[in-house]
């Protein structure tokens, strides 16, 4: 019997970088005792270690009550073995953008969890029918679809694979509503909708650099002030980061077939150069240890 997302007490996040912090932390200052999987322990311990940093910095801006940073922090704990996920009502995979690694991360897990848990995938682009198939729960497998930054970024896509039931799509349409998020249904097609839209965005604002169209200051302020988006596509893939950009950019290539989908010859030499964004220092622009933007650098 599926539990209902009111009722989940009960959460498991699989990786500890910007988007797994994310989720854990809306989840626990919700009331939901969480566990954060990383490769390893120490990697958790970290992860978890810089969300209790962003609390605190919560705290002394006067955004939240310092009783409720202490409550969430309780909530949460590290892991590095997948056995500690055994527990768990729900848990939301948010891995690298690997297909090879998130099939077998829901092998793993699909393994160890109960029988009526359900297993989400925060993945991008990755088909929520293929990671089904690998878990051995396939009607409990979905796609939970957070934007970033998750904690205030408001949506959330709801991505049915094909064997995915009705009463877990409900299940996770109320868990995504009680994190305070509104849900857009998506279907298991590459890129889902935001990405669909997104990533040939980005793409091609990499091309206007590389054809030298214009800086890449020149062209975000083109994009912010005359189509009136808050980021420029060039800042704004920084902060997705170059990596998960170029990611998606290559299973829409690949899956769809259409060179509209090409990735850019810059965005993979930024790649290769380790220039990933603010997560690095350095990407269309660099950044301070704060992750503040400074100069753009191409």
């Amino acid at each position: 019997m599926t539990i209902a997302g009111s009722a989940i007490s009960k959460l498991g996040v699989v990786g500890g970088g910007q988007m797994g912090q994310g989720i854990a932390q809306i989840a626990a200052q919700v009331g939901i005792d969480v566990v954060l999987l990383d490769a390893n322990l120490e990697l958790a311990e970290a992860a978890l270690g810089k969300l209790r940093r962003t609390l605190d910095r919560l705290v002394e801006r006067g955004k939240l009550a310092a009783e409720l940073r202490d409550a969430a922090v309780a909530r949460l704990r590290p892991a590095g073995d997948h056995g500690d996920l055994a527990d768990r009502d729900f848990v939301i995979e948010a891995a690298p953008e690997q297909e090879a690694l998130k099939v077998d991360l829901f092998q793993r897990l699909g393994a160890v969890m109960r029988p009526e848990a359900i297993l989400a995938s925060n993945t991008s682009s990755i088909s929520i029918t293929k990671l089904a198939s690998a878990s051995g729960r396939p009607d409990r497998v979905i796609g939970m679809h957070f934007m970033n930054p998750v904690p205030l970024m408001k949506l959330v896509e709801i991505v049915r694979g094909l064997p995915t039931s009705d009463a877990t799509f409900q299940t996770t349409v109320e868990l995504a509503q009680r994190f305070g998020k509104t849900t857009i249904a998506a279907r298991d097609i590459p890129g889902f909708i935001v990405n669909r839209v997104l990533i040939p965005l980005l793409n091609e604002a990499c091309y206007a650099l590389y054809e030298g169209l214009g800086s890449a200051h020149d062209i975000d302020t083109g994009v912010k002030l005359g189509l009136n988006h808050p980021m420029g596509p060039l800042e704004l893939a920084d902060l997705i980061g170059l990596d998960t950009v170029l990611a998606i950019a290559g299973v829409l290539h690949h899956e769809l077939g259409d060179d509209k989908y090409r990735p850019c010859p810059l965005l993979r030499q930024h790649v290769a150069a380790g220039w990933l964004g603010r997560k690095t220092g350095r990407g269309f622009y660099s950044y301070d240890s704060n992750g503040n933007r400074a100069t753009a650098v191409v």
